[in-house]
């Protein structure tokens, strides 16, 4: 048997991280830049894109930018045909991109709901399919979609984020069904209540942090380093048999009412 950290060494692989140039994603790509892996960070704004590749080849990582829209059918077919031409061939991907809208549902407009929807489960589509055509080809590939403690459980004030989130999970067990007999693994990534620039908010809000920590088991709030070493196992051979599972990161909240 092989040493076992070898199964977890990405050294030779290549990702591609959507909406990583702060937050989730960029501690996803850092986490398995360290692991041995060339990291390929994505965002529709340049200026913050260019920092954060900036940071992580200042660290020592193989880094590179690819700014498009995950929203965009043309946008993300024309990317990656130029990353997998230009860079090279993308062996694991990490559908991170996503976003939020606090309001009451009555209150929530179409335009709110179609935005939301195109950022949360549409690139998901757009980037896995388009990502997974050369996988297939290959026959080997993992895909990490990143779902949520919302795909399982609501909260008031967030239910079009809860249905966009259930539909990553369900989204996440299609793509393993179909593609899993070309040697790709597609599981999801479920991170519980973590402290972001997104969830400041929510950090320093006293009465809700009291609620949450109390209804955490691990009674505290997530940091993103503690995400990175569930993203290594899955987009590495030590979970070449583990396909079309959720691998919840939260602390507990999912285990208690």
């Amino acid at each position: 048997m092989e040493n076992i950290l070898q199964m977890f060494d990405l050294s030779g692989r290549r990702a591609l991280i959507t909406g990583s140039s702060a937050g989730i994603g960029y501690a996803l790509a850092r986490g398995l830049a360290a692991a041995g892996a060339e990291v390929i960070l994505n965002a529709r704004s340049e200026a913050p894109l260019t920092e954060a590749v900036s940071r992580l080849q200042a660290e020592g990582a193989v880094a590179h930018a690819a700014r498009f829209d995950v929203t965009s059918a043309g946008a993300v077919e024309e990317a990656i045909e130029r990353i997998e031409g230009e860079i090279g061939a993308i062996d694991i991907l990490v559908n991170n991109a996503g976003m939020q809208r606090r309001a009451s549902l009555e209150q929530f407009t179409h335009a709110q709901w179609q935005e939301l929807m195109k950022t949360n489960v549409d690139s998901v589509f757009l980037v896995g399919q388009a990502v997974a055509r050369h996988m297939i080809e290959r026959k080997r590939g993992k895909i990490i979609n990143i779902c949520s403690v919302q795909s399982e459980l609501g909260r008031p004030n967030i239910a079009a984020y809860t249905a966009s989130k259930g539909a990553v999970k369900m989204l996440t067990k299609g793509m393993a069904i179909d593609w899993g007999r070309h040697g790709i693994q597609v599981n999801g990534l479920g991170p519980g209540y973590f402290k972001t620039e997104l969830t400041e908010a929510l950090v320093k809000d006293e009465t809700f942090s009291k609620w949450l920590i109390g209804r955490t088991p691990s009674r505290r709030w997530g940091d993103v380093e503690d995400l990175v070493g569930a993203a290594v196992f899955l987009a590495s051979g030590a979970s070449n048999f583990v396909n079309g599972h959720i691998l919840y990161v939260d602390g507990g909240v999912t285990a208690t009412l």
